[in-house]
């Protein structure tokens, strides 16, 4: 029996699906009744990996309800995703081809799959998400206050403000009530908020950014969080290091 590599491209309404090696489509609704009928597609098949990109929130219901069952899911990163598909010469851009591209990156890359990650982190994440909403909306408010002239608007704004504070306070009581009842995360709360500079909402974001602490190294958590220098060399030529990647919350929240 074949091992099978499915390549899976997310849009909000839809989920078009592409099954190697036989190379097979099919489409499925974006919501609990496609992702049962793509889990009986793909019943009675060893497969090896399902690759898909992350899509906001459009993969979120996909990806939990695969996990469910076992499936080997592996989320890839959409920029590298788009640099094999143009290494390849692909140049169309349609859901079905992405689907077909992400199947085959896969199987090239001989792609392994992810560990599942906890329920408790995705609602975290969720949290962490919101909470940043939060802060820029405070920081957009304030800014705005500055230029104000009316006393209604005044008003209106000081008013916001203290709704975006006790909003704040909730999500940020609710991340803490969250990483209490799994003593894994409290002890990695405790761990990174002895660390000079880092308050226990910062540890909490972290937490939700890179689950992955704790079972890295120095340089791949560096590299996670875009922090790492890459180098830059060319023969006899040293070129400047930079950074660059990396997950784009984790960096926010750091």
């Amino acid at each position: 029996m074949s091992d099978y590599t499915i390549g899976v491209d997310i849009s909000k309404a839809l989920l078009d699906v592409h099954r190697m090696p036989e190379g097979e489509c099919a489409q499925f609704s974006n919501d609990k009744k496609g992702h049962k009928a793509l889990i009986r597609w793909l019943n009675d098949l060893v497969v090896t990996r399902v690759i898909y990109e992350p899509t906001g929130a459009y993969h979120r219901g996909f990806e939990k309800r695969l996990a469910e069952v076992g499936l080997p899911l592996i989320k890839v990163n959409p920029l590298q995703a788009r640099r094999f598909s143009q290494a390849r010469g692909q140049r169309a851009k349609t859901d079905k081809v992405d689907a077909k591209m992400l199947a085959e990156m896969g199987l090239a890359f001989d792609l392994q799959a992810d560990p599942v990650t906890p329920q408790i982190i995705h609602g975290l994440k969720e949290l962490q998400v919101a909470r940043m909403a939060l802060v820029k909306d405070r920081t957009r408010t304030k800014n705005r206050m500055h230029r104000l002239t009316l006393a209604l608007l005044e008003t209106q704004h000081k008013a916001r403000l203290r709704q975006i504070e006790k909003q704040l306070t909730a999500l940020e009581a609710e991340m803490q009530r969250l990483i209490a009842t799994e003593p894994q995360l409290a002890r990695k709360s405790a761990i990174l908020s002895s660390i000079k500079g880092i308050s226990r909402i910062t540890a909490a974001a972290l937490i939700a950014e890179i689950p992955e602490l704790g079972s890295l190294e120095a340089k791949q958590a560096a590299s996670l969080a875009g922090l790492a220098p890459i180098a830059r060399d060319s023969g006899t030529w040293k070129g400047k290091r930079f950074i660059q990647g990396g997950r784009k919350f984790l960096r926010e929240a750091l």
